[in-house]
């Protein structure tokens, strides 16, 4: 008996610092018994016990079918060699728990079936609590799934179909929201999304699908500023925060947030708001909604010629993730990268664009943008060709190059303009690459990027990592060019 209460004493202590697994290694030590774990099925529990040849494991599923259909507390099978020994372990109702078996060879101790049953008790309290730590941990993992999947639609603008699946999860979506993007070590995002739950009242907080390191915040506009808050909630975390937009302008929220960061990293607070400059797609207004209808006419009426091709919708979708995710758009679509570039050759083909160029991927970047905005219902005609059909008679109003103007400031205003002018025409000449910007200005990789790391600094938007401002950028510098031409 004494032996009998320290073995139930050890497998307690076990069960404390290494749960299920390090109480069968104990058992399979003390008894010197092939211990596992199996399911009624007869197959084993996934790395619960040691491995067994063929014989045994033949054994173990002749053993676990009788013992199941004869509903049997506990049983006994010889074979020539070994004799196996099973006990059914305690679970919920709603899920059937393990059995315990072990093998040994005959004749079998005579207190291992003892043991057995008192292992059994310790290994039913760990099966349970295990198995309900697996049940959450699946129900938070589809409740971070449904979240993401919200956050993509509203994205999308389908706000609709947003609205009805966040009123079921909680809280609802605001109609006017400000957007945050709290950048914090990705091992700390679990913990940080927890702690500005509790202090942001009806914000929708979402762990980001592309970047790691990223939280996503939309929280009420109505609501105090958060990005103070939220970084007194760790020391190691930045935010950027947004302008107030409405709910329909949550990827415009997001890009302002993400661009937030870049002046957050540069400042002893940790956290900046977006400094508001016009977007070229608003500052156009109706002529560059003309204009994209266009551009992206064949892409709105492209059909998929088969069922499980994407349709014109998926497509626009895919531009739009690609255009501010670039190849982590995977990642944020849930599709494989051939996918990927399967779509955006089949974009490029239908718009005739070529995508590795920084030039069509900024014209497709505007376009996209632009096609949110509302058509005049009756359009001015205007002449073939070029004309104002084109992207250069765009950039030549003077509204566009105020605002291209405005966009290059910082840069030729600033330290060494000269050097960073030279730095970003080379980068934005060779398509946002910096192995090929770093050979034109004949400077290392690294030098080239802490160069356009300053130039972050100074524009105080994000070049480097996506979404990234070149698209803007090369624009803006289109713009300068045709008027400084001509």
């Amino acid at each position: 008996m004494a032996q009998r209460a320290e073995d139930v004493l050890a497998m307690q202590r076990v069960v404390r610092k290494g749960g299920t697994r390090s109480l069968l290694r104990w058992l399979a030590l003390r008894t010197g018994a092939r211990v596992q774990l199996t399911y009624a099925t007869g197959a084993p529990v996934s790395a619960a016990g040691t491995r067994l040849d063929g014989e045994e494991a033949e054994l173990v599923l002749r053993g676990v079918r009788e013992l199941t259909s004869r509903r049997l507390r506990s049983m006994a099978v010889d074979s020539e060699r070994h004799t196996l020994l099973l006990v059914p372990l305690e679970g919920p109702g709603e899920a059937r728990a393990p059995i315990l078996t072990a093998i040994v060879a005959r004749p079998a101790p005579a207190d291992l079936s003892l043991l057995l049953a008192d292992a059994a008790s310790v290994l039913s309290l760990c099966w349970q609590a295990e198995h309900n730590e697996r049940k959450r941990r699946r129900l938070a993992l589809a409740e971070a799934y449904n979240r993401e999947a919200v956050l993509h639609l509203v994205m999308n603008g389908h706000l609709s179909a947003a609205r009805q699946v966040a009123g079921v999860l909680h809280p609802p979506l605001p109609s006017v929201i400000r957007f945050y993007v709290v950048e914090c070590p990705p091992p700390v995002r679990g913990y940080l999304a927890t702690r500005c739950s509790a202090v942001a009242e009806g914000a929708w907080i979402v762990k980001c699908p592309v970047h790691a390191d990223h939280l996503l915040v939309i929280a009420p506009a109505d609501a105090p500023a958060l990005e103070g808050t939220f970084t007194t909630l760790t020391d190691d975390c930045l935010v950027g925060a947004s302008e107030e937009l409405p709910l329909r302008e949550t990827a415009t929220g997001y890009a302002q947030a993400f661009h937030a960061l870049a002046a957050a990293r540069n400042r002893p607070s940790r956290h900046a708001k977006f400094a508001c400059r016009p977007d070229l797609a608003l500052t156009l207004g109706p002529a560059a909604a003309v204009w994209a209808a266009e551009v992206l006419a064949p892409l709105h009426a492209y059909s998929a010629k088969r069922s499980q091709d994407p349709d014109s919708g998926t497509l626009v979708a895919t531009a739009a993730s690609w255009l501010a995710f670039s190849s982590r758009a995977t990642s944020q679509l849930k599709i494989h990268r051939n996918t990927l570039s399967a779509r955006l050759k089949h974009i490029g083909e239908l718009l005739d664009l070529d995508l590795d160029r920084l030039a069509d991927q900024s014209l497709l970047a505007l376009a996209v943008r632009a096609a949110s905005m509302p058509v005049p219902a009756q359009p001015q005609s205007h002449p073939a060709g070029g004309g104002a059909h084109s992207l250069d008679d765009l950039l030549t109003r003077p509204a566009a190059v105020a605002w291209a103007h405005r966009q290059l400031r910082p840069i030729r205003t600033g330290p060494a303009p000269d050097e960073f002018d030279q730095t970003l025409t080379a980068y934005l000449c060779n398509d946002g690459r910096l192995g090929p910007t770093a050979t034109a200005l004949s400077l290392s990789v690294t030098a080239t990027r802490k160069r356009l790391a300053r130039i972050e600094s100074l524009l105080e938007r994000c070049l480097l990592r996506s979404p990234s401002v070149r698209h803007d950028l090369w624009l803006a510098r289109r713009a300068v060019s045709l008027t400084e031409g001509s």
